[in-house]
């Protein structure tokens, strides 16, 4: 990865935004999309999407969504001493959470905070816990009181993000940053648009990102009702279980991208995988079947209207979740290139033979 993508790559991750709270990915996407599309639409809920117009007659609608929110907490009580007690806005592991910079967001401007812990001498019998509850987790952004963190425009419902900076590993392979779920599929989606910019595509492209993934997948709803695709794909990270070295668990950095097979929400479209396995095929693209605990945006896209074909292009992320995600170059290059030969070759064609391999 050059130096010019990294840098792009180093602001999408640094940028902060929890659901409800995007305004900052969609300013910045906005800037970046609106060369390659024909039109940017964003919805009274937030959400971006361009829309890249084919010239080809019956051309079929393809909708490709990321997610601009990350997880991180939102403020729901001042206390007397000026701390903060706070809610989780998306699921998170209570023992990723205490002795954590954060940024607090506040209508007067952000302000460095941490999360509270308590030191081992203290602990007594919480010591052998393992984790703080995270109902008892407090903020401290060093304010003497409830008055004085006021004064600072601190208000209850204020978005609390995860403050990380964004590095390469020793190697050069690896890259470490916060919120790779989903910038990751920001950054997929900006990419390929940039390499379609100039080419005529025999799709109707809708493409972009929804609001309020990680809290329900609620953005994406209305994107689909608007739009109405007649395919869908999201792209988005999942977790990467291959720290032990087991070949049996899913998500291996370094294997390719995630071809998501079943998830909680979803069993993927016959037609679709096999559509998308033979593109990775075709092109010698590495990937990986991928079996997942959790959803993303397709689990509600496809159920919607009269049933949408729809699909997941991953990546594999350790530690996500938190403030710190893993993250294999290749993999993203893998799903990259497999995006672009999807919305450059998705036609009329295509979609009837998904349809027909239900």
């Amino acid at each position: 990865m050059d130096a010019e993508r990294f840098k792009l790559l180093k602001e999408l991750t640094e940028l902060q935004g929890i659901s409800g709270a995007e305004g900052r990915i969609r300013d910045f996407l906005k800037g970046h999309m609106a060369p390659h599309v024909d039109r940017l639409e964003t919805s009274p809920y937030g959400n971006l999407f361009g829309i890249k117009e084919s010239s080809v007659h019956d051309a079929p609608r393809l909708m490709v969504a990321a997610h601009m929110d990350e997880v991180g907490f939102m403020v729901s009580h001042i206390t007397a001493k000026g701390l903060f007690k706070a809610v989780p806005i998306g699921g998170w592991n209570p023992a990723v959470v205490s002795a954590q910079r954060f940024t607090l967001q506040t209508v007067q401007g952000d302000y460095v905070c941490i999360s509270s812990a308590l030191p081992p001498h203290l602990m007594g019998s919480q010591k052998d816990s393992g984790s703080q509850i995270l109902d008892q987790v407090l903020f401290d952004a060093g304010f003497s009181s409830k008055e004085e963190a006021q004064s600072y425009g601190v208000r209850v419902g204020d978005a609390i993000v995860p403050q990380v900076e964004t590095v390469k590993t020793a190697n050069g392979e690896n890259i470490i940053a916060k919120a790779w779920d989903n910038r990751y599929g920001c950054l997929v989606l900006l990419e390929t648009l940039q390499a379609v910019s100039q080419e005529f595509l025999p799709n109707t492209l809708i493409a972009g990102a929804s609001t309020q993934e990680e809290v329900g997948l609620r953005g994406i709803q209305g994107a689909v009702h608007t739009y109405e695709p007649e395919v869908f794909f999201a792209v988005d990270c999942s977790p990467a279980m291959d720290t032990r070295g087991s070949q049996e668990d899913q998500g291996h950095l370094g294997d390719g991208f995630l071809l998501r097979i079943q998830d909680p929400g979803m069993l993927t479209h016959r037609g679709i995988l096999e559509f998308v396995t033979d593109l990775a095929s075709t092109h010698d693209i590495p990937y990986q079947p991928y079996f997942s605990k959790g959803g993303t945006d397709a689990g509600a896209a496809h159920t919607m209207n009269q049933g949408i074909p729809s699909g997941v292009i991953g990546v594999p992320g350790r530690y996500i979740h938190g403030h710190q995600t893993l993250f294999n170059i290749s993999d993203y290059e893998a799903a990259k290139e497999l995006l672009i030969h999807l919305v450059r070759s998705f036609d009329r064609t295509s979609y009837q033979t998904i349809i027909d391999a239900i």
